[in-house]
């Protein structure tokens, strides 16, 4: 007969304010199979375990159950202190009666009542649990970090400097990011390249780190510890082990037409390219799309005045498989596309642009050379108007839910730059509202309305006209005042929203990592565990998780590091004993269970049986413990019904299924 110890938590008011929990201790104590029931204020305190050790010894327990919060916050917790009593950490069951119950009942005798249910299922399975113990498996001494941004760079460098092997894929021609493309940074001011270049060449100097630039994450398979990876680099037609760099091919291309990715689109470059001056590795690539050689097979001209012999036409994607111990994802973000912004004009005026391409226009190395220009006449602004939150905060389906953070920030650092070196240009802001939660922050913003005189109007654009003379009427309303506002206008501005890079779900999809509803990878635990991603093994760095601006994305990138370190310098890592495993006399090999694996465990074996005494050959499911995550998707879509799982077996959940009805 099983003896179990049923431990109810107050959690202080947490639990206690909502649910009667002497009453679901009382109940607990009529249950089948229960010998001891407890409650106590604060079950996760060193008090509350040691009166679960003390208890597991005294009345010399087989199984526990704590009615507390998710498993997600305490059930390691409780594991533990299981186990030091000499009780197998697999023989504890939590009733999550915190975020399932009291916090969303206001009734507390219904709350109460739906607290002993949770109680009841959890005896039920717990009586029927078995001892497991958790298998072993290695580690390979080496992280793969997905992105070449500051997020990356840093990740990659923090995890260098412990003495690990780390390797960076970044899908453009060169590591930098979406920081390489900024002019200043807020709150300081300092030039982004200034401080980014330094990083760059760190990166591609250290022994530890391998670039990936040009490449592509085709496929990840594996688990924590032990994944392998398909990387595709792609071809660059340029040799880059004989590449000089020295900028003579894209000088003598004849094919310029192709927008400047780098530029957002604001001019053309060559089809022989590097991004950008500071770009590592300093190798050109040749867009193939744009390359008249590639569509004609005429030209060649970048061969022929290369003198390093470096072009390769013939060159073709290379796939190479490497594996990892640890994976971060520092996939950066994109500004959203405004084509349904139709109000703001920003198809209809070269005038109406995003702050990311005013970010180059301002930069000396942008499109215009750091002019302040009109991309209509190549005339200096006289009145530029910013228009804050366009897409976020939103509440239509157009845009984003949530707040952008940065760019109240980015807006009032380009109108401070803007009055400061062109002292005759009005500049003028429309917002919702300012937030500037950073250090210094507030301060910053206080100083582009005091010293720089930058108007701010705590109000909504409703439209932009552009007009024939090429005025911009910007028609919008000053809440504050209670007054309507027309302001012609050289050049809008338009705040647009972030969003995670269009591989964000890719890229999770193939990690078998959580996304939101916005495409932003999800975290553990968005206190505890902040830059894990509840897939064991993949870690989170920068924007990829959420808004955020350089100086967080650089502290997150410490942590993941940090994070990857821990685990690589284990040589052995505990696995997951409740995986799935097939009774083989049930199971017809229909191939189900293996198509519907996210982790590819599950593959089939001819294997001779004995069916009743009589030995037969047949094609059975055979799971990979080491690879399977006891997810129990296959348990799930097994017609058969031969596919189980330990800790989570069939007959548990009709057990609890069972309780929850009675």
């Amino acid at each position: 007969m099983p003896r179990i110890g049923v431990f109810v938590c107050h959690c202080g008011t947490n639990i206690a304010g909502t649910i009667d929990v002497a009453k679901v201790a009382e109940m607990a104590a009529a249950e089948q199979g229960v010998v001891f029931s407890k409650d106590y204020q604060y079950m996760c305190s060193q008090t509350g375990q040691t009166l679960i050790i003390d208890a597991i010894k005294e009345y010399k327990l087989t199984g526990i159950v704590v009615c507390s919060c998710s498993p997600r916050m305490h059930e390691t917790t409780f594991r533990n202190a299981a186990q030091r009593a000499g009780l197998n950490p697999y023989m504890v069951e939590i009733a999550n009666i915190r975020e399932q119950c009291s916090w969303i009942h206001k009734d507390r005798e219904e709350a109460t009542e739906k607290a002993v249910i949770l109680m009841r299922a959890a005896v039920a399975k717990v009586c029927l649990n078995t001892p497991l113990t958790a298998g072993e498996s290695g580690v390979t001494k080496r992280a793969l970090v997905i992105g070449g941004g500051i997020a990356g760079i840093q990740t990659a460098l923090d995890i260098s400097a412990a003495g690990f092997k780390v390797d960076i894929v970044e899908k453009t021609p060169s590591i930098g990011g979406r920081m390489s493309q900024l002019d200043k940074t807020f709150p300081t001011l300092d030039c982004s390249a200034c401080i980014l270049t330094p990083k760059m060449v760190e990166a591609a100097s250290d022994e530890n780190i391998t670039l990936y630039t040009y490449s592509e994450v085709e496929k990840v398979s594996g688990f924590v510890g032990n994944f392998k990876v398909d990387i595709r680099k792609k071809a660059r037609s340029v040799r880059a082990d004989k590449c000089t760099g020295c900028g003579v091919c894209q000088e003598k291309c004849p094919s310029k037409k192709a927008p400047s990715e780098f530029n957002r689109g604001l001019n053309n470059r060559s089809a022989i390219y590097t991004p950008f001056a500071q770009a590592i590795p300093n190798v050109p690539v040749i867009d193939r799309e744009n390359c008249i050689k590639f569509q004609t097979g005429k030209c060649g001209v970048c061969s022929k005045v290369c003198q390093a012999n470096a072009i390769d036409y013939e060159q073709e994607d290379e796939m190479i498989t490497v594996e990892y111990g640890a994976i971060v994802v520092a996939t950066g973000f994109d500004v959203i596309n405004l084509d349904k912004y139709d109000e703001y004009a920003y198809s209809k005026s070269k005038d109406v642009i995003t702050s990311l391409e005013l970010e180059r226009i301002m930069n000396a190395a942008g499109p215009t050379g750091g002019h302040l220009e009109r991309l209509s006449d190549g005339k200096a602004p006289k009145e530029i108007v910013f228009i804050q939150c366009v897409g976020s905060r939103c509440a239509d389906e157009r845009g984003k839910s949530y707040c952008s953070k940065i760019c109240c920030m980015y807006t009032a650092k380009q109108a401070m730059l803007i009055r400061d070196k062109y002292p005759d240009t009005n500049v003028t802001v429309f917002y919702i509202d300012i937030r500037t939660p950073g250090k210094n922050f507030d301060e910053f913003y206080r100083r582009a309305v005091e010293d720089y005189n930058v108007h701010y109007i705590k109000g909504q654009v409703g439209k932009v006209l552009p007009e024939s003379s090429g005025k911009l009427i910007v028609v919008g309303s000053d809440i504050i005042d209670a007054r309507h506002v027309i302001i012609p206008a050289d050049m809008v501005v338009l705040a647009a929203a972030i969003e995670p890079n269009k591989d964000a779900r890719k890229i999770a999809t193939m990690l078998t990592a959580s996304i939101d509803n916005n495409n932003f990878l999800t975290e553990a635990h968005a206190k505890l565990r902040p830059v894990e991603s509840p897939t064991a093994g993949i870690f989170l760095s920068g924007v990829c998780q959420g808004p955020r601006d350089i100086p967080e994305t650089v502290a997150m990138a410490g942590s993941a590091a940090a994070k990857v370190i821990g685990l690589l310098s284990k040589d052995r890592l505990k696995s997951n004993p409740c995986t799935a495993h097939s009774d083989e006399l049930m199971c017809n090999g229909c191939s189900t269970c293996e198509k519907v694996c996210p982790y590819g465990a599950i593959s089939y074996e001819t294997k001779i049986v004995n069916d009743h005494g009589v030995k037969k050959e047949r094609r059975v499911a055979v799971v990979n413990a080491a690879l399977c995550q006891g997810c129990g998707a296959c348990t799930v879509a097994c017609p058969s019904g031969a596919m189980d799982l330990s800790g989570f077996s069939n007959r548990q959940i009709i057990a609890e299924v069972d309780a929850v009805c009675r």
